[in-house]
């Protein structure tokens, strides 16, 4: 593991989550290298971490890019058979993707076996920013960007306001519309297309915590960098 607070370490390692985690380390049933830890210690993997005289061994943590290809579902297993996002993925660690797309929207999606991370990006108060750009039928008037950007009322709620874009892009009979939200309800954007009276043609997500695909093949995946993974945190809100 990368240098960390103790109480991430044991959280990662699947000991507790990290409030849990926390509390041990205040109850002395942590020890670090044969000494009682202290809250906000930091460890790294060469230390001896043991709970209640127990040697926690974590494995290593993984966090994976994949450009989702369309047809493939974003589970760990599915019970019908079709292809999920971790088919072609090392299989070494637990890996489950941080959040959803659906069947048939590509692009950005993330996967990992941080829990942690993957719960703090996925909790609403961290309004993480995702951009999708979307293929919609027919011409976007200026009304209809005006109400996505100001929000629109689905029958799960209000959405939050939304950064919306017309892009220069040639599309027969259509248009296409970059959107950024920060919430993450189940089919949000084709929704809120649909609620203006523009169907999604093609839905594609490019961007994630201010991560971008770069030049990231479709079905493709990579190793995400530190630089990265220290973004993701802070939109997060994790310390190190």
């Amino acid at each position: 593991m990368a240098e960390m607070r103790v109480h991430r370490a044991l959280a990662q390692a699947g000991v507790a989550s990290r409030r849990a985690a926390e509390k041990l380390v205040q109850e002395g049933r942590v020890t670090v290298n044969g000494a009682v830890a202290t809250i906000g210690q930091s460890v790294t993997e060469t230390d001896v971490v043991e709970v209640d005289g127990r040697r926690v061994r974590a494995e290593p943590i993984r966090t994976y890019m994949l450009n989702k290809p369309m047809g493939v579902v974003s589970t760990a297993s599915d019970p019908e058979g079709r292809r999920t996002v971790l088919d072609g993925l090392p299989d070494d660690v637990r890996l489950y993707p941080i959040g959803r797309l659906d069947i048939d929207t590509t692009g950005l999606l993330l996967i990992t076996n941080d829990g942690d991370l993957a719960h703090r990006l996925m909790h609403p108060r961290s309004k993480v920013p995702k951009t999708y750009e979307a293929l919609v039928e027919g011409r976007v008037s200026s009304a209809a960007v005006r109400a996505l950007r100001n929000g629109i009322d689905l029958e799960d709620g209000p959405t939050q306001p939304a950064k919306v874009e017309v892009l220069d892009r040639q599309a027969a009979g259509g248009t296409w519309l970059r959107i950024e939200i920060t919430e993450g309800r189940n089919r949000q954007v084709r929704r809120m297309c649909e609620a203006v009276g523009h169907r999604v043609r093609r839905l594609v997500r490019t961007r994630y915590g201010g991560l971008g695909l770069g030049g990231l093949d479709r079905g493709d995946h990579r190793l995400l960098s530190s630089a990265e993974l220290v973004k993701l945190e802070s939109q997060a809100g994790l310390a190190r």
